[in-house]
Parts: structure tokens; C-alpha cells; sequence
């Protein structure tokens, strides 16, 4: 009854058309010194094949399943009881669903064979107790995005690529309903009057849901997954993220408590670098995170976790990430920490920087370290500071010391490309100083960008004071001996 999908059949390319302006066939008769030969025709650009489509389940759903699958499901509803569901663990819910949905099939004369009913089983679990068909793609470790436009369009990006999947939701109503349950779980809310809302999953993925009449073709899901197993920085010298001598260099500048700006793109790792790099925070020190939606993984044992609130249902109860910022001030923070600048919060941030809170971290989107510190300066203007604009360079300048930029390629491998301190004001201009790039090479013979992280020669950063501080010089001269030395 649902067996495989059959193979799909290629339908041939009808022939180009004639061109417009281009010279007809030459008649025979006509003298072949009299007339030109014709200019060469310009190659054809060559329109890239759409990926191939993944199948992520066993079996091929077809729309008779989704109609046995509703007939059955609205039975199940109508029998079971969710509030004791609710109160069962859950192999014990599951093993419940299990005998109400082996009744129904049977009274209702439902003729599968074994194995679909596991599957119909499966999903129907999912359903009740979990994300429906998002399930399978957020058990896989190896999936870095999942992308859902609308019940019949779901994307995932594996390894940098992004792929259509054959996972589908039933229509846009049990979409909605799943981006309700997450989005629920953290206290918010998706609906008409409020379709955009960021939320996060409870293993820290973050979660961004915009809902009709905004999305046209339905409500729209983004799941960025996070790894169950935490990466290292150890795990991006491996990837080839960063150098070996790189890596070092970043333990010291994350030790010896330099206040650091991660700056780069949409997907390009910025979080997972601030995760790294959190991890050489002694474990003594008290941390506080704001976010937007808490997805940081810091492993200190003294870490508070602040995050933002939308406002509720009558419009009022907001908390800004500028209200987290300036609350931190008030609680005694070694480090502050803030998952993403984008707005006037970024004045309390260097505030705090510049007033003994050294060792502080956020990350903000630009292209590059000198783009990052102008949107720094663009974010404090547009928060209604009125500061001269000599002013506000001069707080860039005392209160960040390094910029990290990370950086998505075209092959989807993911790079930090700079390593770059900031020196100071010449005139009203903001001198930085790069200590380490990444230097494209060329591809391989598989399309992969080919490149090696180089040192610019610097012998003494700016921070090398502030090592020797901290005993870290000697590690410091070695790792960027090393690096010159590639």
C-alpha cells in the first residue's frame, strides 16, 4: 500500500532556439572569400543540476499514508488521555500509543503490513510526543541547519552543502503546531498578531519560527543544531578551521583575559568559536551570558544565563539585551559575555569592557575586523548617543583588544581568516594590526578550497604585556615563532 517510490523518469531537453540576431545559414552558391566567417557562438552558461533530493526515512510517504496516517491519529486524540499521557515516561507513553494505535487499526480494518505499521507507529509518537517528522533529522549529529519552508519543503545543510530531504509535514496546520510546542517550552509564543519569534530547543539548538501572514507559503522553521558532543579548539585545528600555531595563539588571547570581538557572516561558526574559546576561562571566575536565545554551552561551574524577553500578549514585559547588559554590571560579572551585538547594547558592552571586566566576549555580523569595529560605531550612534564620533572610536580602542573574523568559503568549509588586534587612534582613524590570515591557495581536485594560515611577522602584539601578566609570554613567543614558521 506504500511501498517504494518508483524511479523517476528524465525528461529530455527540448532544442535551443535560434538566437536573436544571429546570421543564417550560408547559401552554397555564395563565394566563400566574399563573406566572413561568422564569430564564434559564446559557450552556453551550464545551469547547475539541483542536488539530489536526500532520503532521510526508509520509505517513500505517500499521500495515502498522510490520510491513513490523519484518519488514525484523529482517532488516537479523540481516545487518549494526554493529561495522564503527560505524566508517563516516556517508553511507557510510547508502549500506551502503541496498544490505543494497534486497536484503531484493527477496528477500523486497516490492512498494513507489520513494518508499516512500525512506521505509521513512529510517526504517530513523534507527533504526540515529540517534533512529528523533524525527529529523525534532529537525531542526526551530522546536520548543521535544518530548514523548513512550509509542510512540503524541508532543507538540511550537511558538511556545508544545503539538500532537499523527502521529510514533509502533513499540511501547514501540524507545522504549526510543532513550531507552537517549541516555541512554548521557553515561554513564547507564534501566532497572527505575534509571527516572529526566536526560541531555542532544550539541547541549546536555536530556533527561529515566522509564521503567516509574513511567510507566504506557510510557516517557516530555521533549526541551528548544536553537536552533542561540544567542539575543542582542538576540533577546528582538525577541520582545518585554524592552524595548530593559530589554535595557540587563541588559547592565549582567551587566557590572558583580552577582551575579543568575533566578527563574520551568517553561518560562518562565530558561536562555536565563542564556545572554544570560553573554554580557557579559569574555572574560578564568574561568568554571565546575555542572549537572544541562550544557546551557549560554557562549561564553568560559575556561569549565569540571562536571556532576552519579547513582550507578552497586551504588548508590555520586554527585556532588551541592552536591560541584560546593563543588569550585569550590577552583578558582580568577571567576564560579561554576549551571544550577538546588534544594537545599542553595544556601548554597555565596551562600557564594561573599560571597567574592569576584562576578558569579555560577544560576537556581531561583518565581513571583516575593520567592518566589525565600524559597526560598532554605527550600532552606539543609532542607539541615540550623542558622542563625537572621535569619542566613541576612543572607547573602541581602550575596550577591545582583539577581533577573531571566521568566515564561510564558497565550498561551505568554514574558516577563522583573521587574527587581528586593535592598536589605536591615528587622527580619527582606528589602526588595527593582523597577526594571522588565511591565504587561499587554490581548490584540490574535489572543488575544496586549498589554503594555510600565515603570519603577518608581528613580534610583540599589543597584548604581550598582558600575557607576560599572566605567565603565558613564553607560550606566546613559541606559538608565534611557530606560525611564522609555516
Amino acid at each position: 500500500m506504500f511501498g517504494k517510490r518508483s524511479a523517476n523518469e528524465t525528461a529530455a531537453s527540448p532544442a535551443p532556439a535560434q538566437t536573436a540576431g544571429q546570421a543564417p545559414a550560408q547559401s552554397k552558391a555564395a563565394p566563400r572569400a566574399a563573406t566572413a566567417p561568422p564569430p564564434p557562438a559564446p559557450p552556453r552558461a551550464k545551469t547547475p543540476a539541483p542536488p539530489p533530493e536526500i532520503n532521510v526515512n526508509q520509505e517513500f510517504r505517500s499521500d495515502a499514508y498522510y490520510r491513513v496516517k490523519s484518519t488514525i491519529f484523529n482517532a488516537l486524540i479523540e481516545t487518549i488521555d494526554l493529561a495522564q499521557l503527560a505524566q508517563l515516561d516516556p517508553e511507557s507513553a510510547r508502549d500506551e500509543i502503541r496498544d490505543i494505535v494497534a486497536e484503531i487499526i484493527s477496528i477500523k480494518n486497516v490492512v498494513m503490513s507489520i513494518s508499516e505499521q512500525e512506521s505509521l507507529l513512529d510517526d504517530i509518537c513523534n507527533d504526540v510526543l515529540g517534533y512529528g517528522p523533524l525527529e529523525p533529522l534532529l537525531a542526526r549529529d551530522d546536520i548543521a541547519d535544518i530548514m523548513v519552508n512550509g509542510a512540503g519543503a524541508v532543507f538540511i545543510e550537511v558538511s556545508g552543502k544545503v539538500s532537499k530531504t523527502n521529510v514533509r509535514f502533513r499540511d501547514n496546520g501540524q507545522l504549526m503546531n510543532v513550531c507552537q510546542r517549541i516555541v512554548s517550552q521557553v515561554g513564547r509564543r507564534v501566532d497572527e498578531s505575534s509571527p516572529i519569534c526566536d526560541a531555542r530547543l532544550p539541547d541549546g539548538s536555536r530556533v527561529n519560527v515566522i509564521a503567516p501572514p509574513l511567510a507566504i507559503d506557510g510557516p517557516t522553521l530555521t533549526i541551528r543544531k548544536f553537536k552533542k558532543d561540544k567542539l575543542k579548539l582542538s576540533n577546528l585545528v582538525e577541520f582545518g578551521s585554524i592552524s595548530p600555531a593559530g589554535a595557540k595563539i587563541l588559547q592565549i588571547i582567551g587566557a590572558c583575559r583580552a577582551n575579543i570581538l568575533i566578527s563574520g557572516g551568517t553561518g560562518s561558526g562565530k558561536t562555536t568559536l565563542l564556545n572554544t574559546l570560553t573554554a580557557f576561562i579559569d574555572p574560578t571566575e564568574r561568568i554571565i551570558t546575555c542572549e537572544d536565545a541562550a544557546e551557549l554551552q560554557l562549561q564553568q561551574p560559575h556561569t549565569v544565563r540571562l536571556e532576552t524577553r519579547p513582550p507578552n500578549i497586551e504588548g508590555s514585559g520586554t527585556v532588551t539585551m541592552r536591560d541584560l547588559v546593563k543588569n550585569c554590571l550590577r552583578m558582580r560579572p568577571d567576564r560579561i559575555i554576549v551571544g550577538e551585538v546588534r544594537g545599542p547594547e553595544a556601548f554597555d558592552l565596551l562600557q564594561a569592557m573599560n571597567t574592569g571586566h576584562d576578558g569579555s566576549m560577544g560576537t556581531l555580523h561583518a565581513n571583516s575586523p575593520r567592518e566589525a569595529l565600524s559597526r560598532l560605531e554605527s550600532m552606539i550612534t543609532m542607539g541615540g548617543f550623542s558622542l563625537p564620533a572621535k569619542t566613541i572610536r576612543e572607547i573602541i580602542i581602550s575596550s577591545v583588544d582583539v577581533v577573531i573574523q571566521a568566515a564561510r568559503l564558497r565550498d561551505g568549509s568554514r574558516r577563522i581568516t583573521h587574527i587581528t588586534e586593535v592598536m589605536g587612534l591615528e587622527g580619527e582613524t582606528i589602526i588595527t594590526q593582523d597577526i594571522l590570515l588565511y591565504e587561499i591557495q587554490g581548490e584540490d581536485q574535489h572543488g575544496r578550497i586549498a589554503g594555510r594560515h600565515r603570519s603577518t611577522g608581528i613580534g610583540r602584539p599589543r597584548f604581550w604585556e598582558r600575557a607576560r601578566y599572566f605567565g603565558l609570554e613564553k607560550e606566546l613567543a613559541s606559538a608565534l615563532d611557530e606560525a611564522e614558521a609555516r
